[in-house]
């Protein structure tokens, strides 16, 4: 049904749909399953996403590596002394991303969406979005419909994988599919998700992935809560009526061709960026 970003938008614009909608219908032909049964799968992937985005608010969470753990409480306790620099929302919605990190981090159950290194971005912006905005249940899965019509896109053009492309195809990817998600959410056209999910890649783009002794922990988490401020960022941007120079289609083949000229050190492999300080040997040789 499409494959790229400009296809999707035609069909929006000659349909006169929301990209959430273009996207239920392919999932439901592709699959051969009705809208109940398509509900109620992005029911679950909602319902999952929303405990590994709260558990560890109010409670440490420590990896599996005693790595990381406990930085989503702390974040959230900082929240609610009322004090913080970006204010409420915004430290709400790092202190969500962290939580998620942490819940991947110590072995419990998350969606990747798109990866589990970058999984705590979708559900913070999906979640932030609604309570700000008091939101519907359905709104929020209309959401990650349009997030995941844009994360085929890019997976099919591009990459999703640090190992291929660096940080900027996974935190890249997932902000870029908040972006568009949040728009939607919001009451923004299918053109203002594009020009979101452009912004949020343009972002980040050439973010190295260089976790520490090799785990999805540092500084992947601390990505994950800077990713979800950019998608809140960017769909701002969109909404504003800025519209991005470089369509969405040609932002996704320059990460592509930044992901390709990376070296290898810088594409998961914990042989460069801070992986490669002594710190993170040190960190490495305690962990391994």
């Amino acid at each position: 049904m499409f494959n790229k970003g400009s296809e999707l938008l035609k069909l929006c614009k000659e349909q006169n749909k929301k990209i959430s909608e273009i996207v239920m219908e392919k999932e439901m032909d592709d699959n051969d399953i009705s809208y109940d049964e398509l509900m109620d799968k992005m029911k679950s992937v909602l319902d999952t996403m929303i405990k590994s985005a709260t558990t560890a608010l109010d409670k440490e969470v420590i990896s599996v590596s005693k790595l990381s753990g406990g930085d989503a409480k702390k974040m959230e306790d900082y929240k609610n002394k009322g004090n913080t620099i970006s204010g409420e929302l915004i430290t709400s919605a790092m202190a969500k991303a962290l939580s998620t990190s942490e819940v991947n981090a110590s072995m419990g159950r998350i969606i990747a969406a798109p990866t589990a290194g970058a999984s705590g971005i979708l559900p913070s912006a999906i979640i932030t979005v609604k309570d700000k905005f008091n939101l519907s249940e359905e709104d929020m899965i209309a959401g990650l419909f349009t997030a995941a019509g844009i994360g085929e896109i890019i997976a099919k053009n591009a990459t999703i994988s640090g190992a291929e492309g660096g940080c900027q195809a996974e935190c890249g990817a997932a902000s870029s599919m908040a972006a568009a998600a949040i728009v939607e959410m919001v009451g923004g056209n299918a053109e203002a998700s594009l020009n979101a999910a452009s912004f949020a890649m343009i972002n980040i783009m050439g973010l190295v992935c260089d976790p520490v002794a090799g785990l999805v922990e540092f500084p992947c988490a601390l990505r994950n809560a800077s990713g979800v401020v950019n998608a809140l960022v960017s769909a701002d941007i969109a909404m504003a009526g800025i519209k991005s120079l470089v369509p969405f289609d040609e932002v996704i083949d320059a990460m592509y061709r930044v992901g390709k000229s990376m070296p290898e050190s810088l594409k998961e492999t914990a042989l460069g960026g801070v992986a490669a300080t002594p710190t993170g040997d040190k960190l490495k040789g305690r962990v391994l």
